[in-house]
């Protein structure tokens, strides 16, 4: 099965939801029984070696939202949340979505931000020192990992930033590194630590902070959809949404909660492919609040 448009999915009984999801997705029997088994996947045993003071694991339901094409290709996604409706919304959306050929998505190259905070410092005279040191800092970070390095990745820029706070001001000294298809959280830590005492020597202050940032502005992921006006309901409930989304646009008090709605779907499936959904649901906030007041994530206008 290739087809993510199942009839009356909701209508079969949970074992045969899971055989059309283990025929569409080429899932083996060692993989279905760990979804039959209902525990999340890991043992008391797992659970006390991956964080402190277990006491137990606490499972939520896994759910598939069907009717998905993106980019010409059908998926099941898989969605992890107690809250009643939403699976159900998102699969009613992307079937709406599937008679304009579904969802277009387009990434962009995955580039992380490793932060380097410089405090006790000239802030004006250290930037042009620091920048003239790049190459130098570049080749330093870059050889704290061979695997980046192999594949031609690895830090690409080196950048300055004077911030000013009631603690006077900070230089902040930024790597833009490559890390392919991984999320990069410790290779970008790695980094940081090791061209901080560079970067003091070339600047006389305190490195303290030496961390990756989860506001992932270089790596973006954007989507897209065209719904028909009539498989919506008419031209009135189009002029609605739009208005409704205007309103999240321009009201923080409504924005709060039209994103909530978006993330629950967003959260849903990242829970579900284990990522950490606290720094993307911490980005996504972020980016709503980059004109300097909160607004909608998502965009809403006539196509014709």
């Amino acid at each position: 099965m290739t087809d993510s448009s199942i009839p009356k999915f909701f209508e079969k009984t949970l074992k045969e939801r899971l055989g059309i999801v283990a025929d569409f997705s080429g899932l083996s029997q060692d993989e279905l029984k760990i979804i039959e088994d209902a525990t999340g996947g890991i043992s008391f045993d797992q659970a006390d070696g991956m964080i402190e003071n277990a006491v137990g694991t606490f499972a939520l339901p896994l759910g598939i939202a069907t009717n998905f094409r993106v980019n010409d290709k059908d998926y099941l996604f898989p969605m992890v949340i107690e809250e009643p409706s939403v699976i159900a919304a998102a699969s009613k959306a992307a079937k709406i979505a599937r008679i304009q050929g579904g969802f277009k998505a387009e990434a962009e190259q995955s580039y992380s931000i490793g932060q380097i905070q410089v405090v006790d410092v000239d802030v004006q005279s250290s930037i042009p020192k620091v920048i003239a040191a790049s190459n130098e800092i570049l080749s330093l970070a870059n050889s704290k990992s061979n695997t980046l390095s192999k594949m031609g990745k690895g830090v690409k820029e080196v950048s300055c930033k004077d911030i000013e706070t009631d603690s006077g001001h900070m230089l902040i000294v930024e790597l833009l590194i490559d890390v392919g298809d991984a999320m990069g959280a410790n290779v970008t830590n790695t980094m940081c630590e090791a061209v901080a005492p560079m970067i003091e020597k070339l600047t006389g202050g305190k490195t303290l902070l030496r961390i990756l940032s989860n506001y992932s502005t270089k790596r973006m992921v954007r989507a897209s959809a065209i719904f028909d006006k009539d498989a919506i309901g008419g031209e009135n409930v189009v002029d609605n949404i739009i208005l409704a989304y205007q309103f999240a646009e321009n009201d923080p008090y409504r924005a709060v909660t039209h994103n909530k709605g978006v993330m629950n779907g967003v959260i849903a499936v990242a829970t579900a492919t284990g990522q950490d959904n606290r720094a993307i649901e911490a980005a996504a906030h972020a980016y709503a609040a980059k004109s300097g007041t909160y607004r909608s994530l998502t965009k809403w206008a006539k196509d014709a």
